[in-house]
This record gives C-alpha cells, sequence and structure tokens, in this order.
C-alpha cells in the first residue's frame, strides 16, 4: 500500500479564513491537486480554460536561476471519503495527511504556474485554504483574478451569476444572455463563448460578455417605455433570434462568412429587436411570428456577408453606423411596399 502523501505546514489564517502555509515539490503538488475548469455543458466547476502558451512560458522561467513566484494557492474542499486530514502538532504547525492517487487541492489560483511542472522537483511555497466549499472558493478566485489580463470577462459574468441571489433583478441584462445560452428552444443555446471548456460539435460565435452587454442596451431601452420583466425580455429576445434563424440560416450557421452572430451582427440587431419589441401594439411578449413578419421585409434581401455594408465597423461608432445602415434598408424596404 502506498504511503501517504504528508505536508508538514503552518497552520493560520487569512484575514477570516484558515489556511495553511508550506512548501513543497512542484511534481508533488501537481500530482495532488486539481484545475476546476468549467464545463459549460454541465455548468460545473469555474476555471477558465487551460493555456499551454502560458504553462510553458512559466515552466521556462521558473528553471531559470534567480527565479520566485508568489504562493500557489489551494482549496481543502469538505469530502466525505476520508481522502485528506489534517493533525494539529502543536505551536501553530500542522501536518496535511493525503491519501495517494487522489488530487485532493483544488488550484485557486495556480493552474497555469503548475500545468507543465508534473516532473520537476521544484520547490514551491503554497497556501492552501481549508474547507472552502465551491461557491466560496469561485468567490475569492474572482477577486483573486477579477483584473487578470486575459481573463474571460465572460467567465467572471458567469461565476456572477451562480453567486446572485436573484440575478433576473439584480443583472438582467446577464439573465438574458444567460437564458439565450442555457434554453434549448434558443437558437444560442450552448453557443456563447463563456471562457471554459467548449462544448464540442458547435462553432463559437459571441461571446456571453458581448450577448450581455447587446440585452443590456435592449432592456434599457424597452423599460423607458414600459416595465418589461427579465423574464419576458428573455422570451422576446429568444423570439426575436429565432426568427432570424428562419430567415436566414445560413447567415447563422456560417459564423465566419456572415456577421449576425459576430459583435457588430449582435449589437445591431439586438438594437432592432428593441425597435420591433417597441412597435408590437399589446404589452405582451411578441411571438416569432410577429418578429419574421417584420423582418421579411428587409432582411431577407440584406447583405450580410463580411464583405456587405458592415464591412469593416467595429467599436461603439461602428455599431451606430451598422444600426443606422440597417435602419434605412429597413426604411426603404417599407417604402418600396408602400409605394407598390
Amino acid at each position: 500500500m502506498a504511503k501517504q502523501t504528508v505536508l508538514t505546514c503552518i497552520k493560520g489564517a487569512s484575514a477570516g479564513r484558515e489556511v495553511l502555509l508550506g512548501f513543497a515539490s512542484a511534481r508533488d503538488l501537481y500530482a495532488s491537486s486539481f484545475a476546476d475548469v468549467l464545463d459549460e455543458a454541465t455548468g460545473r466547476g469555474y476555471q477558465r480554460r487551460f493555456s499551454p502558451q502560458h504553462s510553458l512560458d512559466f515552466r521556462r522561467y521558473i528553471q531559470k536561476p534567480g527565479s520566485a513566484t508568489i504562493p500557489l494557492t489551494f482549496n481543502l474542499r469538505p469530502r466525505d471519503d476520508a481522502a485528506w486530514r489534517l493533525e494539529e502538532v502543536g505551536r501553530g504547525m500542522a501536518r496535511l495527511l493525503m491519501v495517494p492517487g487522489i488530487r485532493v487541492l483544488s488550484q485557486v489560483d495556480c493552474q497555469h504556474r503548475l500545468g507543465y511542472l508534473t516532473d520537476q522537483d521544484i520547490e514551491l511555497p503554497f497556501m492552501c485554504f481549508i474547507g472552502l466549499t465551491e461557491r466560496e472558493e469561485t468567490a475569492i478566485f474572482d477577486v483573486i483574478n477579477g483584473k487578470a489580463k486575459g481573463l474571460s470577462k465572460s467567465l467572471l459574468d458567469y461565476h456572477e451569476a451562480k453567486l446572485s441571489e436573484n440575478l433576473s433583478a439584480e443583472r438582467p441584462e446577464l439573465f438574458v444572455a444567460l437564458f439565450l445560452n442555457s434554453e434549448p428552444t434558443s437558437p444560442w443555446c450552448q453557443r456563447l463563448d463563456i471562457g471554459g471548456e467548449a462544448t464540442s460539435g458547435l462553432e463559437r460565435r459571441a461571446s456571453l460578455r458581448t450577448m450581455q452587454k447587446a440585452a443590456k442596451q435592449f432592456v434599457k431601452r424597452v423599460r423607458a417605455h414600459y416595465p418589461i420583466s427579465a423574464e419576458d425580455a428573455a422570451l422576446a429576445v429568444r423570439n426575436f433570434w429565432i426568427a432570424v434563424v428562419q430567415l436566414l440560416p445560413l447567415c447563422f450557421s456560417k459564423p465566419r462568412s456572415y456577421l449576425i452572430t459576430k459583435g457588430i451582427g449582435v449589437y445591431a440587431l439586438m438594437e432592432i429587436a428593441a425597435d420591433l419589441l417597441l412597435e408590437h401594439p399589446l404589452s405582451t411578449v411578441p411571438q416569432t411570428s410577429y418578429f419574421a413578419s417584420l423582418l421579411g421585409d428587409f432582411a431577407v434581401d440584406f447583405d450580410w456577408s463580411n464583405n456587405g455594408p458592415l464591412r469593416g465597423l467595429g467599436g461603439q461608432g461602428g455599431v451606430k453606423e451598422a444600426l443606422c445602415i440597417i435602419r434605412d434598408a429597413r426604411r426603404r424596404a417599407r417604402l418600396k411596399v408602400a409605394n407598390g
């Protein structure tokens, strides 16, 4: 039977949380830990997807003379299988005993530093929280990495949604975006890039952050006229995008060739969705047929390709210009119909 892995640590506190401080080889820390990467299909986990280049850069650096790093941060999550236990040894010291072959240390902030150090005996400092739940661990991860360069803002948005007690009231735009990504009847279901492990078999189009920013403007404009709930706003936006896909299936299915699922297209079309909703005569959620009938007057004849009138537009100014172009196309189509 293999011996237990034993780490001798100082036991203390980080503000109001119990922690262990210690030193161990990169090899042992790697073998005893895991990164809880977000699985977008199931919603489990919270970490960003692994970056081989980031990890390789650290491996090269840490082997150089004079290199150093701040403590790697872990958490010992509560478990029912006795895979880890602490022994107090006096004078503020403790021993962490871990069953070999079971990864019990969750990598709160060290995924990329440890990623390619599986074969290294370099001694590294570490700090380990004791007994944080996954929810508490996620909140601390956001505090540590909220300003980190390269960390997906969509991933932080997703964490905020998971931690929120009343998302529809606190962040209606995020509620709408997540509804589009999770609702099976939505054309965007599992197609927004959140920042975790991508769902297999589906091409990415826009990010969660892009959709929630577009939804924020949609909700703001509609609520300036009547108090639509986040739930009804989500249903209206879903019905709108179903209509878009019904009329423009090729444009939606070929994101590399057409712009409706890229940032400029998402922002502009969500403004058009607000236009159409505000023209609806009743204070109820319009059905897909309503949006399809109005979109059908102009959208099918508009050139949504990369080489069309929206080519090269970007940024806030680009969105405004794109919206003017699309609204003008709709106005001309309506005049044409009116004049026979």
